[in-house]
């Protein structure tokens, strides 16, 4: 993993082939930690180039309050911006396509990804946009979403918001699917990093069902694959 910079000076952190099809990493609200970087090495190990833009400029917390903070102090037109950037350098230095995946606050700015910045392709954890940043309506490429069942994060990623937003998509047209895992509440993509029973038990998520997991990532990475191609 490197730390680099993009754009116009904007920090994040790479890992990959620079031929490889490219990701936008987006971090969850609390920051560019150590689970969202073995999130982006994981995928780099199934053959994409990574990118992480740092949104909060270095700042990084496990505290839900202090996480807070730093997410309401963020201008989501000026993030949605730098993940533009962020797009613009992959393309610009050897991806040939680039999606963008993202996870809670980062899965919110997936679909805003794939509504304004120029990816191929976008698949969203366990967030929804709001309609002022993104209209997921007017989304004209294709999007892969995943939710657990069991999120209780009400008019943000549980279930009865992730439906409405997957039914407007549907009303519209947009190419969107929508997966929902029965066993698996927020964050349930964590569990593949090395802090996973710790940060359930802290944050009082579900454990998530190892299959289910192991599917959305299946599913994740066939999905690249095949957009990306």
């Amino acid at each position: 993993m490197e730390k680099i910079t993009f754009g116009n000076g904007l920090p994040g952190y790479e890992i990959g082939d620079k031929s490889a099809p490219g990701l936008i990493v987006i971090q969850e609200y609390w920051g560019v930690n150590d689970m969202i970087q073995e999130v982006a090495t994981l995928l780099s190990k199934d053959g994409f180039r990574c990118l992480i833009p740092d949104l909060y400029k270095g700042k990084s917390t496990l505290d839900a309050e202090e996480a807070s903070h730093l997410l309401n102090a963020l201008d989501f037109k000026v993030a949605v911006e730098e993940l533009k950037q962020a797009v613009d350098y992959l393309k610009s230095t050897g991806s040939p396509k680039v999606g963008a995946v993202g996870f809670c606050m980062g899965g919110a700015l997936s679909f805003c990804a794939a509504q304004h910045c120029g990816v191929a392709a976008a698949a969203p954890f366990y967030g929804t946009p709001h309609p002022a940043i993104c209209e997921a309506d007017k989304i004209a490429v294709p999007v892969e979403a995943h939710f657990g069942v069991l999120d209780t994060i009400s008019g943000f990623s549980d279930v009865a918001t992730a439906k409405a937003l997957e039914q407007k998509m549907k009303d519209a047209g947009a190419p969107a699917t929508f997966n929902y895992y029965e066993k698996c509440g927020h964050s349930f993509f964590n569990s593949l990093t090395s802090q996973n029973l710790a940060y359930f038990e802290k944050y009082g998520y579900p454990h998530p069902a190892p299959e289910e997991v192991s599917l959305a990532h299946k599913r994740v990475v066939e999905f690249f694959k095949k957009q990306l191609a």
